[in-house]
Parts: C-alpha cells; sequence; structure tokens
C-alpha cells in the first residue's frame, strides 16, 4: 500500500473569514488578476463560479513548473469551508487522492484564520509527499490578502 498522509497548516489573515470565504467560493475568476504569479487561468467545465458541485481546471506555477489541476469543489456555507477534491492534472498522476480543504475561522471582526488542510494518497512510494503543493497553497492564501481588504 502506497504511502497517504494530512497535512494542516494554519495562515493568519487580516480581515472577516466571511470576506475571505466569500472570495474563495464565489471569485475563483479573479485568481489570475489578484496572484497571476501563482494561478494563470482557471477554467469551468461544469456548473457555475460559485455552485456546489462546479468542475474547474486551474493553471497554475509549482516550484517553476507551469501545471494544471482539474478539481471538483464542495462548499459548506456553516463552516465556511471549501473543499478541492483532485480529479485530473499534473498532481494526479502522483497521487490516487489529492485534496485541500479551506476552513476560514473567525478569531475577531477584522481578523480570522485559513485552517488549509491537504489530504493525499500516494500512487507509489516513489512518489514525493506533496509539501511544495502545501506550500504553493498556503502562498496563495496569503497572497489573497491584500485583495480580500480591497473588495
Amino acid at each position: 500500500m502506497a504511502t497517504s498522509g494530512t497535512y494542516v497548516r494554519e495562515v493568519t489573515l487580516k480581515g472577516s473569514a466571511e470576506k475571505h470565504y466569500k472570495k474563495w467560493r464565489n471569485e475563483n475568476h479573479t485568481f489570475p488578476d489578484s496572484i497571476g504569479h501563482h494561478v494563470q487561468g482557471i477554467t469551468i467545465h461544469e456548473g457555475e463560479w460559485d455552485s456546489h458541485g462546479a468542475i474547474k481546471t486551474w493553471n497554475y506555477t509549482c516550484d517553476g513548473r507551469q501545471e494544471v489541476y482539474k478539481e471538483r469543489r464542495e462548499l459548506d456555507d456553516e463552516k465556511k469551508t471549501v473543499t478541492f477534491r483532485g480529479l485530473e492534472g499534473h498532481v494526479m498522476e502522483q497521487f490516487k487522492v489529492f485534496d485541500i480543504i479551506a476552513e476560514f475561522i473567525p478569531k475577531s471582526e477584522d481578523s480570522c484564520v485559513c485552517k488549509s488542510t491537504m489530504i493525499w494518497e500516494k500512487r507509489n512510494d516513489d512518489f514525493p509527499e506533496p509539501g511544495s503543493y502545501m506550500k504553493l497553497f498556503t502562498s496563495m492564501v496569503s497572497d489573497m490578502e491584500d485583495h480580500v481588504l480591497k473588495a
């Protein structure tokens, strides 16, 4: 059986959990303009930008490499959580399971924490663990902060 694991990182953010959640829930189409150094494009295949079950392909850069990630998203408005379930793409060549969960947790009126959870299972033990992808995702969350505050 191939190795599996879970990474959890917390990113402290200025701005309310509601504002950050809204950006990640409803406004992925703005990411190439906001954080183009990470995300170069997002294409929607099924559903709407803000719909539960929507399928999207992300074009992004990880460790200097251009990659794609096709995902199905799940939304939990009560918990302010967006889950990105991996379907296809570069990362799925190495992993059977690759899910990213972003939960926006209020800390005060004008601050929150994004609890980022990555759940993964390698296709075989020859592949490296996905630490670089966790670093990329937490950088995306952090880099979106200014754009959330300006909204």
